[in-house]
């Protein structure tokens, strides 16, 4: 399952990066300098060493030259996909503006995806063979789909006012919501197959407050929240049941995640997170942490404390939620979104505007890493 975060998130980080433009995918191949000299050695509570380096670089190994962000990672962590402001991460930058790119870890090769103006973060599937986001269209907005390996190009059929996509695992199904345009002041969370454009009505709210739908690998179930009422579902599409609200009646949630597996959701409620377990109906509490992502597999959450500002607290950690035991992502600001952690959390990617993540950062703006657990 590969999502992004919701619109208002989204504005403050395009806020912070420009106005996205994006253009022809164009391929480069970073040569072995281009990779920032890793960190190794650092160890959090866990007990795997790590080493990070930097994915937002230019071509030719030098720094970006503007500032990225909005990046998710594969489970598999070999595909990082995120949208930058810089004019040389690829050889051909005719126009001003952000683009989208998709960088695979395995070849160091570098990949310019899409020629329009995405509004929200893109979203790549589990296996990175489709990569999507919403796009202005006219006076509405559309959601282009990309396959990475010939750049062919098609939409989803939404209708207008379509966006907070999530793919599946081979990125053959979708869910998204459609908002119909004002004075309308509903919304419906939509399913639909990719190929034969086969639509399926997960929910329908009479608000418009984000729902923040998120599909699972094998698109059995949706995850979903009802944004005004504070309530979390789960939709099982084999056995057609709604399941919720999952917080229970005397709480207000908001949804972060349904994990690959569909196993786990991730809601927050007042300070603490918790990790609904879809099967048994019980839920594991991290208090006092804001959760960011849940690995694939549901065993790995990434979080950010409350209070990042206390003495030695980290501003990103990742917790074992089966040993209870934390490893430290980033000790500098930093932020991440949905889709952050790989499986069995052996890869975290993350935004920061630190100088001392790796050795000779000299851009002075944020820049997107990848901290490695070995």
């Amino acid at each position: 399952m590969r999502r992004n975060a919701n619109r208002g998130t989204t504005r403050r980080v395009r806020a912070a990066l420009g106005t996205v433009i994006a253009l022809c995918a164009v391929t480069a191949v970073l040569p072995g300098a281009a990779s920032a000299e890793p960190t190794a050695g650092v160890r959090g509570a866990g007990d795997r060493e790590t080493s990070v380096r930097k994915i937002s670089l230019a071509a030719d190994g030098t720094p970006a030259d503007g500032g990225s962000g909005d990046a998710s990672i594969t489970p598999d962590g070999r595909h990082v996909v995120f949208a930058s402001a810089a004019d040389n991460l690829t050889p051909d930058r005719p126009q001003e503006g952000d683009e989208v790119y998709l960088r695979d870890q395995r070849t160091d090769e570098i990949r310019r995806i899409g020629h329009y103006d995405p509004i929200e973060p893109p979203v790549v599937s589990g296996d990175g063979a489709y990569l999507g986001y919403p796009v202005p269209w006219m006076r509405d907005v559309k959601i282009y789909l990309w396959q990475v390996r010939t750049g062919a190009i098609g939409g989803l059929d939404c209708g207008p006012g379509c966006g907070q996509l999530s793919l599946n695992g081979d990125g053959h199904h979708a869910v998204y919501v459609v908002t119909p345009r004002p004075p309308a002041s509903h919304q419906r969370v939509e399913f639909q197959d990719v190929f034969t454009g086969a639509k399926e009505t997960i929910a329908e709210f009479d608000h418009r407050r984000p729902s923040r739908p998120s599909l699972s690998g094998d698109s059995r179930h949706v995850a979903y929240q009802d944004g005004e009422a504070g309530d979390v579902f789960v939709r099982d599409r084999t056995d057609g049941v709604t399941h919720g609200p999952i917080e229970g009646p005397s709480k207000e949630a908001a949804l972060v995640q349904l994990s690959e597996d569909g196993g786990k959701v991730v809601y927050r409620s007042g300070p603490d997170t918790h990790v609904h377990d879809v099967r048994s109906g019980t839920a594991h509490l991290v208090p006092n942490a804001r959760g960011v992502a849940i690995d694939p597999t549901g065993r790995y959450l990434l979080y950010a404390p409350n209070d990042p500002a206390a003495p030695d607290q980290p501003s990103l950690a990742l917790r074992d939620l089966s040993t209870g035991t934390d490893e430290i992502v980033s000790r500098q600001p930093a932020s991440a979104g949905v889709d952050a952690v790989s499986a069995h959390g052996r890869e975290v990617v993350f935004t920061s505007a630190a100088d001392d993540i790796v050795p000779d950062d000299t851009n002075g703006t944020s820049d997107v890493f990848v901290r490695r657990f070995h």
